[in-house]
């Protein structure tokens, strides 16, 4: 992992003209977009197109960024902005692909048990898709990537108490969603 002030030699270099510096900064984030990307959309099928998008779009941002946050959190909010920009444009509904069984653990648990927990799973992943996309997005940033509340603020750009209760409503939705 970069630190912040590799970070901002690479952005500077960047801006010089050394685009080969901009392949580092692709490997060294390209993971964990992709998986914000999955997180957020839910459909493998549309994560690497998404992730380009971003990549392109952070090239093109890279001027306007000006070493107030990590440039992780800049990346993040490029992310969060392209997925909505995308889920607008095709007024799509978030729905997750299915999860797989992992082989490792069928051993560990019976076949029953096994199914049961993969449909547990499952549920979840179908409420989640279903919160409004603020709520969604600021609940996987927080639940997923382990983000504090005021970074969420930062990626999202809105207020602190805004994050709170976006996270407060997600949580209670998904209870309603989820209750047997």
């Amino acid at each position: 992992m970069l630190t912040a002030e590799q970070e901002q030699q690479i952005v500077q270099q960047i801006l010089s003209g050394d685009k080969e510096k901009y392949s580092l900064l692709v490997r060294e984030h390209q993971d964990t977009v992709a998986n914000l990307c999955y997180k957020l959309v839910g459909n493998k099928l549309d994560v690497d197109e998404i992730t380009q998008q971003v990549f392109i779009e952070l090239y093109t941002s890279l001027p306007r960024f000006r070493y107030a946050s990590r440039l992780s959190t800049f990346i993040y909010r490029i992310t969060v902005n392209v997925v909505s920009k995308m889920l607008k444009r095709e007024r799509r509904i978030v729905s997750y692909d299915p999860v797989v069984a992992d082989p490792m653990t069928e051993h560990q648990s019976s076949r029953e048990e096994q199914m049961m927990k993969e449909e547990q799973v499952r549920q979840l992943h179908r409420a989640i898709g279903q919160l409004k996309h603020e709520q969604r997005t600021a609940l996987v940033l927080y639940t997923f990537n382990d983000f504090s509340y005021n970074d969420i603020a930062e990626v999202m750009q809105v207020s602190l108490s805004k994050v709170e209760s976006l996270i407060f409503r997600a949580k209670k939705n998904l209870q309603k969603m989820l209750k047997p």
